[in-house]
């Protein structure tokens, strides 16, 4: 598998590219705004465009979701049902945070925690990590050793739980039971900011090393 990742509005949000190897096919993850950008970028990568992956509904991950997926006839898989309600509430986010105007969809697939999607013959699984928005799910790649978290971890933080339905103890534990048991060396693509590892946060990062405090 491949990957390339593209930040995309003034969040700079990672947007990201998977594709399979084996078959050409790639996957849209988390496209957040920029439309002219993730298709110039979708030229650049190459490929054929089989779908949408999404982490979780706050804007600057889904903003461009509804126009991408009828722009290029895409199903659309995740996130969790329980963040139904940021979807509803994209008119409303975008007028607020002074974005573009976005409007709702609705997933061709929700997906819940051990379910499997498919880019060509690639497949990840589902992983429910809830805190930062009720309905987060990540995509763990295992014989890539990649996992797509969008705003569960980032180097050396974690996500906000500040938000609607956001909370501390939650994503603690989603990222000490879904993320802190794969290895060391899996890598992880965040929602904003650099890469890291598994190893290095779980060494490093003050909110889940034991360090915070």
């Amino acid at each position: 598998m491949k990957y390339a990742i593209l930040p995309v509005t003034q969040f700079q949000q990672n947007c990201s590219f998977l594709k399979c190897e084996a078959t050409d096919k790639l996957a849209i993850v988390d496209p957040g705004g920029d439309l002219e950008n993730i298709l110039e970028a979708l030229k650049q990568v190459g490929g054929t465009p089989e779908k949408i992956l999404v982490t979780h509904a706050h804007l600057d991950h889904v903003g461009a979701v509804a126009e991408l997926a009828d722009t290029l006839s895409l199903p659309i898989e995740g996130p969790h049902k329980d963040d139904q309600f940021w979807i509803d509430m994209l008119p409303q986010q975008a007028q607020m945070m002074g974005f573009a105007p976005s409007r709702p969809f609705t997933p061709n697939r929700w997906l819940e925690d051990g379910d499997r999607v498919t880019v060509g013959e690639t497949e990840f699984e589902v992983r429910h990590c809830p805190g930062h928005t009720p309905g987060h799910v990540v995509f763990y790649q295992p014989e890539s050793k990649l996992v797509v978290v969008g705003d569960v971890l980032f180097n050396g933080s974690i996500g906000r739980t500040d938000f609607p339905k956001g909370d501390f103890d939650t994503l603690i534990t989603a990222i000490k039971e879904k993320l802190l048991t794969l290895d060391d060396d899996v890598s992880f693509i965040p929602g904003h900011g650099p890469m890291s590892t598994i190893g290095h946060e779980r060494v490093n990062n003050p909110f889940v090393s034991g360090k915070h405090g």
